[in-house]
């Protein structure tokens, strides 16, 4: 089984975090996005990866090399022109993609069951299988109306309440036979939720969906950001293994005994706590950073290597790598 992740978005609504690093290397309790999807795959024994890339690919290729040092072996597409949608995208590696292959996203974290997803598909006998999760609030998504067996009748793309017809949304992950890229066009804008697999339907291409029982979140802004975070903290998905004390920290971070840590927190490597500093719940501290004696961070996420001064106030706010807080500064929520 081979897979493809989708990583040439330019995440324009995570600036200004992503004026300088693309949207799968913005880092989660210190580890970027698109890393979670190459380890998910691996769990799953899909160990021959194809990239797609486009904004600031070197920093993914410098980071994620040719995979070896994750256990997997990993391709580049690098897309040079126009913008070819994701669709579009992955059509760069149809002679790779010889093989039943999944698809991913490189700014979603998940948890899916890959394994039974595949399974499913290879039940199905669909060309194409779309995970789907429930959600309260479907308007930013896509929904996929399926019939009695399981197979798609229809989309809304980003519905108003009056058209919420279903529960069910596309998560970007998709199981897919290598014949149907033959429908996708080279060369052009291409996507698959608005063109490839209405083409499908079309044509009467069976086309099915796996209702997946898993956590699912797309990093598309900075409240996706830091919820992905604190789900973590809270044991909503598995990306760190969190002490029974809801407290955890790198070994060579450096927490004075008069800190004060209120759980769930997660603290980087070569954190450095000061003196009667107070660290509160939810609140993710960068590698490197020093939060300073008096400072009081709650609900927040300070990126590597930050400054937070003598008795500053950080609420529910994300700082970026290298940023200093200056001494009794106060940054409040959604900054």
């Amino acid at each position: 089984m081979k897979a493809i992740i989708m990583a040439g978005g330019d995440g324009s609504r995570l600036r200004p975090i992503t004026c300088t690093v693309p949207k799968p290397m913005v880092r989660i309790l210190d580890v970027p996005v698109m890393e979670y999807a190459v380890m998910l795959l691996r769990r799953h024994d899909i160990r021959d990866i194809a990239v797609t890339l486009r904004y600031l690919p070197d920093s993914i290729r410098d980071y994620f090399g040719d995979g070896s040092r994750f256990g997997v072996s990993i391709r580049y597409f690098t897309e040079t022109g126009a913008a070819l949608g994701t669709a579009g995208s992955v059509k760069q590696a149809q002679d790779f993609l010889d093989e039943t292959f999944v698809v991913l996203s490189g700014d979603g974290i998940t948890d899916c069951n890959l394994t039974s997803a595949i399974e499913y598909h290879t039940q199905s006998q669909a060309q194409a299988t779309i995970v789907t999760v429930r959600t309260n609030d479907p308007r930013e998504y896509g929904l996929v109306c399926t019939d009695a067996d399981g197979f798609i009748t229809h989309f809304r793309e980003k519905p108003d309440w009056s058209d919420v017809v279903c529960d069910r949304i596309n998560t970007g992950i998709y199981i897919m036979e290598p014949s149907l890229l033959r429908l996708i066009p080279p060369g052009i804008s291409f996507d698959f939720s608005r063109d490839l697999f209405p083409a499908m339907l079309e044509k009467q291409l069976p086309l099915s969906a796996y209702h997946a029982q898993c956590y699912w979140c797309d990093i598309g802004d900075a409240a996706a950001l830091l919820r992905a975070g604190t789900d973590a903290l809270h044991g909503r998905i598995s990306l760190i293994p969190m002490p029974a004390d809801g407290i955890f920290h790198h070994p060579s971070a450096r927490i004075d005994p008069a800190a004060i840590i209120e759980p769930p927190v997660y603290i980087g490597e070569n954190a450095h706590i000061h003196a009667h500093a107070v660290v509160g719940p939810d609140s993710i501290i960068g590698a490197g950073t020093c939060i300073a004696s008096g400072a009081s961070v709650r609900r927040s996420v300070t990126a590597e290597d930050t400054h937070i001064g003598e008795h500053a106030q950080l609420r529910g706010c994300r700082i970026c790598r290298q940023v200093r807080i200056l001494p009794s500064a106060q940054v409040y929520e959604n900054a």
